[in-house]
């Protein structure tokens, strides 16, 4: 892909610099990201680790450009997201990232080939259905095409999220707790499944995870407590 800034180094898929960020407002307010710096590389598998309110989802967040943060700079595949408007961001995001959700963010109302099919069509990509079924289709759920998401179990419904967030073809995958809502049995299989769409698609994979399991099978471990970085721990065989 040409980048939007020729200048921006591309070694690194993701390159975060001295990240700052803030939520809140007043009295409210909680420094939440402080000074992270920090770099994936590409085809890499990241695990976030760390208790909980130490800012993975939040660092998350950022490196998928859902949340600005106040200071320091972040840049994905060569493009500088600070130099990007809202709406530049969103076409962005949409061509190169997937994100995946602990809670799943299906449209009630649509189908699951019609929720798959929604980025694509936002994007105006051609045969956005056909797409979604393939996507379906490589995720388990192709006798599952035309159910509403409150006529699938949880595990299905987040097949149906990850046939979403891979659907666009994205270089790099986020994903937010997938295992969370899910009983164990059924949380093997999304894990099973997101790491051989990894290597399946040479994608990027970044992950927000409470279970040690889960995050031994990740490249890299990266711990965080009170909003910063304490170590990359390279995970052993």
């Amino acid at each position: 892909m040409k980048s939007d800034n020729p200048s921006a180094p591309t070694a690194q898929t993701i390159a975060l610099s001295d990240i700052d960020l803030s939520l809140g407002r007043g009295a409210a307010r909680v420094h939440v990201l402080r000074g992270i710096s920090l770099d994936v590389a590409p085809g890499e598998a990241v695990g976030l680790v760390g208790p909980s309110g130490s800012g993975k989802s939040t660092l998350l967040m950022v490196m998928a450009g859902l949340e600005r943060p106040d200071s320091g700079r972040i840049v994905v595949e060569g493009t500088d997201l600070g130099s990007l408007d809202e709406d530049a961001l969103a076409r962005f995001r949409g061509r190169r990232i997937g994100i995946v959700f602990q809670a799943f963010h299906l449209v009630p109302t649509m189908t699951a080939l019609e929720n798959v099919a929604l980025p694509l069509e936002l994007a105006d990509q051609p045969d956005a259905h056909r797409r979604a079924q393939v996507e379906l289709e490589a995720v388990g759920l192709g006798h599952r095409l035309h159910h509403y998401p409150a006529q699938l179990s949880g595990g299905e419904q987040q097949r149906v999220a990850i046939a979403r967030a891979i659907a666009p073809d994205p270089a790099i995958l986020v994903a937010d707790e997938p295992t969370g809502n899910l009983d164990e049995a059924t949380g093997r299989q999304i894990v099973d499944l997101l790491f051989a769409l990894k290597r399946d698609r040479g994608a990027t994979l970044v992950l927000v995870t409470h279970d040690p399991g889960l995050a031994r099978l990740c490249d890299r471990t990266v711990r965080l407590r009170s909003g910063r970085v304490e170590a990359p721990v390279p995970v052993q065989a």
